[in-house]
């Protein structure tokens, strides 16, 4: 399977009933993320941010980059075999409008013709849950049910403080 039908059935199987917007944003999102995992380029010393050199944007990242950030289950729980959607990626539907207007998104996105809505976000949740890692993490971004957060790289998600232990006399 090549990057552009990993990236279309990810999206179909986690946003495929949502809002054209909200496609478009875990899109952008999962481009986020496969460009946080490249090797960051080197920069010449004194350089200017945009000047050559500078590196104020990193290349978009390579297909077999992208295919490997959605098939992350943790960051896509519908690639774990027990969740309820993955039976999407193994048999996508024929003829699914939803499929094919994945299929234009992420072509879009692979192609890097798409900007980005979620301010360089990297993670995410529905807004029907709350993972504990987002408690303490103010969102950049809400587009339709989908919340966006930006994590700096190598910055790991907050881990939620241990219970206090109380003595009972």
């Amino acid at each position: 399977m090549n990057a552009l039908e990993t990236l279309a059935l990810t999206l179909h199987a986690e946003a495929g009933t949502r809002p054209v917007r909200a496609v478009e944003a875990l899109a952008a999102l999962v481009m986020n993320r496969a460009r946080a995992a490249m090797p960051r380029p080197g920069r010449q010393p004194g350089a200017a941010p945009f000047a050559p050199g500078g590196h104020a944007r990193l290349p978009d990242p390579d297909p077999r980059e992208v295919a490997a950030t959605c098939r992350d289950p943790f960051l896509f729980p519908s690639w774990n075999p027990r969740h309820p959607s993955h039976a999407l990626l193994v048999e996508p539907p024929e003829g699914d409008q939803a499929l094919a207007i994945c299929r234009r998104i992420a072509a879009r996105a692979l192609a890097g013709a798409m900007p980005d809505p979620t301010g360089g976000a990297t993670h995410w949740h529905g807004a029907d849950r709350l993972p504990a890692w987002a408690i303490a993490r103010d969102h950049s971004t809400e587009i339709a049910g989908l919340i966006f957060y930006r994590l700096e790289t190598g910055e790991r998600p907050a881990q939620p403080a241990a219970p206090a232990l109380v003595a009972v006399a």
